[in-house]
């Protein structure tokens, strides 16, 4: 997963026309740790999409923005637009990351 780092290179991932999906985390967050844990083969299985991490507290004011209200959090983007965000409160296991993921394509596969 690539680390995001500028606010540039933010605006440049989700102005893509594929799909990016950016973890946004903070270092003092258990639950952002716990997911470290089990996303390496979650990675591989949906390798179709271009993941991105970014630390919440390095970017308050897109998280506002994106309203990234708990972490960890997954937004899905495409052509500038959030077209999917799943929230921290159901992003504590593999099982609900995964769902999450069968849905987005699911949806991008009805457009």
């Amino acid at each position: 997963m690539e680390a995001i780092s500028s606010e540039k290179q933010f605006n440049e991932v989700i102005n893509r026309s594929e799909i990016s999906i950016v973890k946004f985390y903070a270092n003092w967050c258990p639950d952002c740790v716990r997911m470290n844990y089990f996303i390496e083969p979650i990675l591989e299985k949906y390798n179709q999409y271009n993941w991105f991490e970014m630390n919440r507290d390095d970017f308050p004011e897109i998280g506002e923005k994106y309203e990234v209200m708990g972490i960890p959090s997954l937004l899905v983007f495409r052509n500038g637009e959030k077209i999917a965000h799943l929230h921290s409160a159901n992003a504590k296991t593999p099982e609900q990351v995964t769902e999450f993921l069968d849905e987005l394509e699911g949806v991008l596969n009805s457009q």
